[in-house]
């Protein structure tokens, strides 16, 4: 994939086929460090310890509407092209957690890309679902929490024209002060 933010949206996606009532989504990105990490956590079916072994090959997949499953082998081989890791774990009837950690400063390194928008389109086309999404760097980190914006929003949804855009402006001024550009 062209970038890592895709990757989060592949995986996040599984959580929502697994059923998971909230997903959280943590990138942490260090320059001192020279590393990115990326987490994905849900609270779905999760897998057999079988599945688990076998979701990393690109020839399984869980779904029949086609005979591969390419986005974690290809999370993975991301992390890994660069020197970085990957893992899963998984307890059935308990969720699923993918982390993947990069090496920034090396040659293979995908971009991040647009994270805000994946995290925006989540929670446009799965309003029922909570998602946490908390965004680190060198310079600060930030939270999002969909639980308690409809703590605050009541019986209005999160998928209404003026929530979305309310979303997008706190993640991009939050991005900013993160990022160190305000």
């Amino acid at each position: 994939m062209r970038e890592l933010s895709l990757n989060v949206m592949d995986v996040a996606q599984n959580s929502v086929r697994a059923k998971a009532d909230i997903v959280k989504i943590t990138v942490i990105e260090s320059d001192k460090d020279d590393m990115l990490s990326i987490t994905i956590e849900d609270d779905g079916c999760g897998m057999t310890e079988e599945q688990v072994n076998q979701v990393i090959d690109p020839f399984f997949t869980t779904r029949t509407t086609r005979k591969v499953g390419l986005g974690i082998p290809l999370f993975k081989l991301s992390a890994e092209q660069t020197g970085g890791s990957f893992d899963i774990k998984s307890k059935l009837n308990e969720g699923t957690t993918t982390k993947a950690s990069y090496v920034k400063s090396h040659v293979d390194m995908t971009p991040l890309g647009d994270i805000n928008s994946t995290i925006e389109i989540l929670i446009r086309c799965n309003p029922d679902i909570d998602f946490v999404f908390t965004h680190t760097t060198d310079k600060g980190s930030f939270t999002l929490d969909t639980r308690e914006l409809k703590e605050v929003l009541g019986d209005v949804s999160l998928d209404t024209p003026d929530v979305l855009e309310w979303i997008k402006q706190y993640l991009e001024e939050q991005t900013q002060i993160i990022l160190g550009g305000v």
